[in-house]
Order: structure tokens, then C-alpha cells, then sequence
């Protein structure tokens, strides 16, 4: 994803402004990244073959951090980690639902015979890999960071060491960490 170098001080001043009070300047702040933000989302929900829509996910995460009290981005960097923090979390809140829906909403029972579907999946992978990423927060959390800006955010490892303030290098070390965790904990 190539940084648009005009359009992060403008950002910024946005977000300066949000933070102020300004509450037309978040939703001017996240018009400004919002063909970045689809992107993103395409890329995971491809990743993951969900029938989520890209841009109800995209506004669903908007909604989560318009609605949210620590809602404060200091630049553009850091609305894309906290975008891709609230995509995640919209994922994982459907596939609860779905997850929900299964263990009684009206749905006929899953025998040993039938097969998980392509969303089923989805929703299975999203709660797992949610479950993982919060533990290896609590043993690493830039690692933990790493693997949600990867998976969640379609960012690369360049992308990633600007949005932590790290090196490529760094990043790539994280991610060797993670990824060996998560394949380890997967079994």
C-alpha cells in the first residue's frame, strides 16, 4: 500500500481536530483513507472467503471507532492499526454470532456426516485465530500487532514498521515469533 505523502498532514490535522471535539472531522479523516481502508478489508475478507461485505466491514469498523471513547489517532499510521484493530473485532463479533446461530438459532443440528461451509469456516478460523493473537499479546504484544496489521489489515512489512515506529527488519523478526507461536498452538 503506497503512503500518500500530501494526503498524511491533512490527516493528521483531521485527526488533531477529532481529538479536539471536531466530530465531523473523524468521519472527514477516515473519507480521506477510505479506498485504502477498502482495500484492506477486500484483501482479508478474500483471505478468509466470508460473505461479509467490504464495505459494510469497512463502516462497521468506522461505527466501532467513531463509537469509541479512546478513539484518539495521532496520524495516519496509527487510524490504519486502530482500523484494522476495529475490522478484526467486527470479524470476530460476527463469527460469534454465527458461531451463536449454530448452537440453537433455528438451524438444524450439525451431524458427524455434514460439512462446514466456506462462512462456517470463516467464523471457526476468525474465533481461533482471535484466541491466539490475545495470548501471544500477553507474551508479545508488537508481535501480536504484527500478526493483526498482517492478517487483518492486508499491510505489508514496510507498512507495518511505519505504523510501529520499527525497522522492516524488526517487523520480519516479529512475525518469524508470532507465526511460530500460532503454527506451534494450532498443533
Amino acid at each position: 500500500m503506497p503512503t500518500e505523502p500530501d494526503a498524511s498532514p491533512e490527516i493528521t490535522v483531521l485527526l488533531a481536530r477529532a481529538r479536539a471535539g471536531d466530530a465531523q472531522a473523524m468521519g472527514a479523516a477516515y473519507s480521506a483513507m477510505y479506498e485504502e481502508l477498502k482495500r484492506a478489508a477486500r484483501q482479508q475478507l478474500r483471505r478468509m472467503r466470508d460473505d461479509f461485505q467490504t464495505t459494510a466491514l469497512v463502516h462497521e469498523a468506522y461505527l466501532k471507532l467513531a463509537g469509541s471513547a479512546q478513539m484518539a489517532a495521532n496520524d495516519r499510521n496509527h487510524l490504519l492499526a486502530l482500523s484494522a484493530r476495529a475490522m478484526r473485532q467486527v470479524l470476530v463479533d460476527d463469527a460469534r454470532a454465527r458461531k451463536a446461530d449454530k448452537r440453537g438459532g433455528g438451524q438444524e443440528p450439525l451431524t458427524l456426516t455434514a460439512r462446514l461451509d466456506a462462512g462456517e469456516r470463516a467464523a471457526v478460523e476468525v474465533l481461533e485465530l482471535d484466541e491466539l493473537i490475545q495470548r501471544l499479546h500477553a507474551l508479545d504484544e508488537r508481535a501480536a500487532q504484527v500478526v493483526e496489521l498482517r492478517y487483518f489489515g492486508g499491510y505489508e512489512d514496510t507498512e507495518i514498521a511505519q505504523m510501529l515506529d520499527v525497522t522492516d527488519r524488526t517487523v520480519r523478526r516479529d512475525w518469524r515469533k508470532a507465526r511460530a507461536f500460532l503454527l506451534t498452538e494450532l498443533g
